[in-house]
């Protein structure tokens, strides 16, 4: 699960986004995904999400362009109807199928950020998660824990891992961050010690 060239950008790193397509209950959770689409940008990377302009996803690539950032969107063509593609995106992409737009995402990225969602966000991360687990990428995986939201999440994979099916070590894949710039800090410090490891070798 290597990087996929893409138009996007051949020098900005890319984090993918996996977020709700409604905006949930607590306004705090839109506030949340607009503070990290801004940041980000500062930050240096670039998006790559599922391609809909609504819900918490719109909100977070809306705020990505606002601030200046390139846009990568994929979504398949079933979806569009129900997730109309977001119109800023600079580059979208539609697959046939959820397991095509997954694979498109996940090779574009160099990170993955997960704030709040529903089940479709929880497929991403478990998809994203287990690929970690089987060291088909070695990606930060970082879960946007704003109001404690993914405690039930991590308080299942306690559960795998004291009942034995899943290791310990799997809890050092993830990334637990209680703010925007918790996150953010944890995709550069990985980039940075990527570049550094490439200027060693």
């Amino acid at each position: 699960m290597n990087r996929m060239p893409s138009d996007l950008s051949p020098t900005r790193p890319t984090i993918c986004v996996f977020c709700g397509s409604s905006h949930g209950a607590d306004p705090v959770y839109t506030q949340t995904a607009r503070a990290f689409g801004t940041g980000m940008v500062a930050a240096g990377f670039d998006l790559v999400f599922g391609g809909g302009g609504v819900g918490l996803m719109g909100e977070t690539a809306m705020a990505v362009s606002q601030a200046g950032g390139k846009i990568l969107g994929v979504i398949p063509s079933f979806l569009r109807h129900l997730e109309p593609p977001l119109t800023v995106s600079q580059e979208i992409v539609i697959t046939d199928s959820m397991n095509e737009r997954k694979a498109r995402m996940f090779a574009a990225a160099d990170g993955f950020a997960v704030l709040p969602g529903g089940l479709g966000t929880l497929d991403e991360f478990a998809e994203a998660f287990t690929g970690a687990q089987l060291r088909l990428h070695a990606k930060p995986i970082v879960l946007v824990n704003v109001k404690n939201y993914y405690a039930p999440l991590m308080a299942l994979i306690d559960h795998f891992v004291a009942n034995g099916f899943a290791g310990a070590h799997v809890k050092e894949l993830i990334h637990l961050a209680p703010t925007v710039e918790d996150a953010l800090a944890i995709f550069s410090a990985h980039i940075a010690a990527g570049r550094a490891k490439q200027t060693v070798e």
